[in-house]
């Protein structure tokens, strides 16, 4: 007698399971689409980080080369030509130092590297009538406004007098120990703002106005952009305006002594300039 006992199971047809199959690839598939979409968004990502970096490096780095040349040609030595053009009369210093009506001004000019940075035959002078000239302002499409022969950025330096406040200190702007009545012992400070653009990221006008030809002085305007830098921004132009406070003292007058009983019989006479 056979003590083997049968047992039924169901039976599983194959095409029981096909749709089960293909809900599991499914799903597979659509998890591996998103993950290389996630894939390429984090790329676009850090690249446009990367790319914005970059931007702003360069950006930050021609503004203060502006501001450096700018130091060095006053540090430097007198008898250059560069010297003598930014205090003329006629230059970014001289124009505020040498001219009593000059106190609302705004001196301009584009930073050309290239050659020698600063040209005094072009120089825009803004004034509270209005601008002199247009010489002054960078031009996108002039290839000698550029920093390089990449024709990437361009720099434009807005110069003017740091406004008075309450918290400047009376006789602050005269050298210690000299007498408040001579001009030669007068000390100026002035507001260098540097802005650097990429004009080939977008168009630099806006509202059919040419951002190059706003203000730096964001105290002289109701909207911040008025400036320069507002307006730069309102265009989608990438920039940044790099500001310094720098302190610009003229040379104390001198005593040229003559040998002992040469000249008009004085033996010291003051230069006459």
């Amino acid at each position: 007698m056979s003590n083997i006992q049968q047992h039924q199971y169901p039976k599983v047809y194959p095409t029981s399971q096909q749709g089960a199959v293909l809900i599991v690839v499914l799903l597979f598939l659509v998890l591996i689409i998103l993950v290389g979409v996630i894939a390429v968004k984090q790329s676009t990502t850090d690249l446009r980080l990367a790319t914005s970096d970059q931007i702003n490096t360069l950006l930050l780095q021609s503004a203060d080369n502006a501001n450096q040349n700018i130091e060095q040609s006053l540090n430097g030595s007198n008898d250059t030509d560069i010297y003598n053009d930014m205090i003329s009369r006629s230059g970014p210093f001289g124009h505020f130092m040498l001219n009593t009506d000059s106190a609302e001004h705004e001196y301009i000019f584009c930073f050309r590297p290239r050659g020698q940075f600063f040209n005094i035959n072009k120089a825009s002078i803004i004034t509270p009538s209005g601008s002199l000239n247009d010489k002054g302002y960078c031009n996108p499409t002039q290839a000698n406004d550029y920093i390089s022969d990449r024709n990437a950025s361009m720099t434009q330096v807005n110069i003017g007098l740091t406004p008075s406040n309450a918290a400047n200190e009376a006789f602050g702007s005269y050298t210690i120990g000299q007498d408040s009545s001579e001009i030669s012992s007068q000390a100026y400070t002035f507001d260098i703002n540097s802005t650097s653009v990429l004009p080939a990221y977008a168009d630099t006008e806006y509202d059919k106005k040419n951002c190059f030809e706003k203000t730096s002085r964001l105290y002289s305007v109701s909207s911040k952009d008025e400036t320069i830098g507002g307006c730069m921004a309102k265009a989608g132009v990438p920039s940044i305006v790099l500001y310094e406070m720098a302190n610009v003292e003229n040379q104390s007058k001198r005593t040229k002594c003559v040998n002992f009983g040469k000249g008009s019989g004085k033996l010291c006479t003051l230069p006459i300039s």
